[in-house]
C-alpha cells in the first residue's frame, strides 16, 4: 500500500487524484515513451514557484508522483501554508524520467490551483487585519475539490463557512419566497431545527432585518448592502446580541469598508470560484 500524507489520505481525495491521473494518462505518455523508453534515465526534478505565494497542495502533488510510480523519491521542502518567495522549491522528486514527467502536469494542476486559493485568501485576510471581522468562504467550490479548496482557504488565513447543506441552517431568498415571508421561514426553522444548529437568515434591507430579528433569527446575513447600510443594520443586530455576516459583490478594494462598518463575518465566494492559479513549474535539474 502506497503511503500518502495529509489530505491525500482522505479516500475521496485519493479518488480525485486517481481520476485526474486517469484523465491525463488514460492512453499513456506517448512522448516520453518514444523519447525516453519504458522508464528513462533517473532524474532529479524540482517543483518551484515563479512568484510570491502561499503554498498549498504539496502533499497532493507528492501523492500524484507516488501513485504514478512508488519508486519515485519525494522530498518536501516546506509545509502547506508556507509563505514563499519567487524561486523557492516546494518539493523535489527523483526517479525514472518517464514516470516523473508523466506525473508532472497533474501534480502542477493541483498545486497551482490550491496555492492560488491560499494566496488569494491571504490577501483577503490581510485586508481586514486590525478589525474584528473574519473573512470566510462559501460553497462556491470546484465540484469534487471542496475539502481541498476549503483547506487552502484556512491555510491563507481565512475561515470556512458551511461545508455542505447539512452543516447549518441558512435561510436564503428562495426559502423566504417559498415560505411567504422572512418571519414564516424563521418560525418554521425554529420549530423544526436540531437544537445545536443556529438559525441564520439572509436579508436585503432594513425591513427584512427587523422582521428576522423579531422572529428570533440568531445570525443575519446582510446581502448586497452598502457599507453605510451595513453600519446601520449591524448596530441594530448587535444591540440584540446577533452575529452579523455580510456578502454580495465584496472585493479586495471594498472589504475593509465592510469590516469597519461592523461585520463579524464577510463571506467571499471569490476565494474559491475566482482564485487565479499561481505560476509553478517542474524543472529537471539532473
Amino acid at each position: 500500500m502506497i503511503e500518502l500524507h495529509g489530505l491525500a489520505n482522505v479516500p475521496a481525495v485519493r479518488r480525485l487524484i486517481e481520476l485526474a491521473l486517469d484523465e491525463d494518462l488514460g492512453r499513456g505518455d506517448v512522448t516520453s515513451r518514444v523519447t525516453l523508453g519504458p522508464d528513462g534515465p533517473p532524474v532529479l526534478a524540482e517543483l518551484n514557484t515563479r512568484e510570491t505565494i502561499v503554498a498549498f497542495g504539496i502533499d497532493i502533488a507528492a501523492a500524484v508522483f507516488a501513485l504514478v510510480d512508488p519508486r519515485i523519491e519525494i522530498e518536501r521542502h516546506c509545509p502547506d501554508g508556507a509563505r514563499l518567495d519567487k524561486g523557492a522549491v516546494l518539493l523535489s522528486v527523483r526517479g525514472p524520467a518517464h514516470h516523473v514527467l508523466a506525473a508532472e502536469r497533474t501534480a502542477l494542476n493541483f498545486a497551482q490551483r490550491l496555492s492560488g486559493v491560499a494566496t488569494l485568501s491571504k490577501r483577503y485576510a490581510d485586508a481586514v487585519a486590525g478589525t474584528k471581522a473574519r473573512v470566510v468562504d462559501t460553497r462556491k467550490t470546484t465540484p469534487g475539490f471542496r475539502a481541498l479548496e476549503k483547506a487552502a482557504v484556512l491555510a491563507g488565513g481565512c475561515g470556512n463557512h458551511r461545508f455542505d447543506l447539512g452543516s447549518g441552517i441558512l435561510i436564503k431568498d428562495n426559502h423566504i419566497a417559498a415560505c411567504g415571508s422572512v418571519r414564516a421561514a424563521v418560525e418554521a426553522a425554529k420549530a423544526k431545527a436540531p437544537h445545536p444548529l443556529r438559525i441564520e437568515v439572509e436579508v436585503t434591507n432594513l425591513s427584512e432585518l427587523d422582521e428576522a430579528l423579531a422572529a428570533g433569527a440568531e445570525i443575519v446575513l446582510l446581502d448586497n448592502m452598502t457599507p453605510g447600510q451595513v453600519e446601520v443594520a449591524a448596530a441594530r443586530a448587535h444591540g440584540r446580541g446577533i452575529i452579523v455576516e455580510v456578502s454580495g459583490g465584496i472585493t479586495l478594494a471594498t472589504i475593509g469598508d465592510y469590516a469597519r462598518a461592523g461585520a463579524d463575518l464577510i463571506s467571499v465566494g471569490a476565494l474559491t470560484h475566482s482564485a487565479p492559479a499561481v505560476d509553478l513549474g517542474l524543472d529537471v535539474r539532473a
